[in-house]
């Protein structure tokens, strides 16, 4: 790939970006792309997160994260990696996949994880609602693998006035609003006091407290359960309540709970449990997983790819609108694709194992962990048999 190809490369995951709705800018008509200076890496660097910030209105290192993973699913693009302010080092190469692989072997569970909110307070209110308390429980876990720190804070929400007055419970209200003084992860059982009204006098001996910026607060109350969902066991419950958008009504049903191809978190649980099978498979012919190219005509091999590149950039965005439906939703993805792809991973009959079949092997295995850390997120377990 010419550094001219390359550009037209970038510029297409610009595109992608903002087709996606992660960003809003004008895709420029030329990206800049050159060997990479001091303290980079690869065999090309581009600028273009930094010259995409401003008009973002994000830090150029963020811009950088959420193009890093439409680079990395890009043909010709081996690996993507991020230095300094925010500049996109290009190694190029065939091997996208094998190289993604690799990667996932080598993070495991810490994965898709970034450093977005690093140092920052999310604080989160939630109504006493079962919904609520689990979509707050599960973001402190999402949060926290993007850096940030989620404080959750109770407020009261009277059911029968809210609904005479109309007052939409889903609605989230603006970030910004007065919040009474923290209290970690929910443990306080007592209602939000109401915020003061006389700030206090500010120290002259420390004047850096005077601007010091307040955390933006996110108030969830996404609509409630239509009755209580205890009664499915943990892992369906906390299923039925997160799959949703915060906007649709939950369906607490024993639908959840059905061994089906129609369940979508059977499917994400038995996709986990088959990558283990495969494993154990394999070692009974003494294969292991090797990364390597695997071909787009195999059944599901793009689709797994690019499913296990776009993890990062949904963990990012599941964090940063407080969407935990938007991490449901990719892993049923991924299991979708590895369902299509297990077929073709172990030899059929007489036939050896090949380098091909390690190297569908560790893809099947890198598919596993994505889909048991993204579980694990959801406080949901992932079974190794099932």
């Amino acid at each position: 790939m010419t550094p001219v190809e390359l550009s037209r490369t970038v510029l297409r995951a610009v595109r992608r970006a903002v087709d996606e709705g992660e960003l809003s800018v004008v895709v420029p008509v030329r990206a800049v792309v050159t060997p990479p200076g001091p303290g980079g890496c690869g065999d090309y660097a581009t600028n273009i997160a930094l010259q995409l910030a401003r008009p973002a209105g994000r830090p150029a290192r963020q811009v950088a994260e959420i193009l890093r993973p439409h680079l990395t699913r890009s043909e010709g693009v081996a690996d993507v990696a991020i230095t300094g302010p925010g500049f996109l080092n290009i190694r190029l190469g065939g091997g996208a996949g094998a190289s993604l692989v690799r990667e996932i072997q080598r993070r495991r569970d810490a994965y898709g994880h970034g450093d977005i909110l690093a140092g920052q307070i999310v604080p989160l209110r939630v109504p006493y609602d079962i919904r609520a308390e689990v979509v707050a429980d599960t973001l402190v876990r999402i949060v926290a693998t993007q850096g940030g720190r989620a404080e959750v804070h109770h407020i009261h929400i009277h059911r029968s006035c809210a609904e005479l007055a109309g007052t939409d419970l889903s609605r989230a209200e603006p970030a910004g609003t007065d919040l009474p003084q923290a209290k970690t992860a929910g443990t306080d059982p007592s209602p939000a006091e109401p915020p003061r009204t006389n700030a206090p006098q500010a120290d002259p001996a420390r004047p850096h407290r005077l601007h010091r910026p307040r955390p933006q607060i996110t108030t969830l109350r996404p609509t409630p359960a239509p009755e209580d969902p205890t009664p499915l066991g943990p892992d369906a419950a906390r299923w039925a309540l997160l799959h949703p958008a915060a906007h649709d009504r939950p369906r607490i049903s024993a639908d959840h709970l059905l061994q089906r191809e129609s369940n979508p978190l059977f499917r994400v649980r038995y996709a986990h449990a088959r990558t283990r099978a495969l494993i154990r498979n394999a070692a009974a012919l003494g294969c292991t997983g090797d990364p390597g190219d695997v071909p787009e005509d195999v059944p599901g091999g793009g689709e797994l790819v690019g499913a296990l590149a776009g993890y990062p950039a949904v963990l990012t965005q599941a964090a940063l609108h407080r969407a935990p439906d938007r991490l449901a939703r990719h892993l049923v993805t991924t299991a979708d694709a590895l369902l299509a792809f297990q077929h073709t991973v172990l030899p059929l009959g007489d036939e050896k194992p090949s380098a091909a079949h390690r190297a569908r092997l560790a893809l099947a295995e890198a598919a596993g962990t994505v889909l048991a850390g993204g579980l694990s997120l959801l406080g949901i377990s992932a079974p190794d048999y099932l």
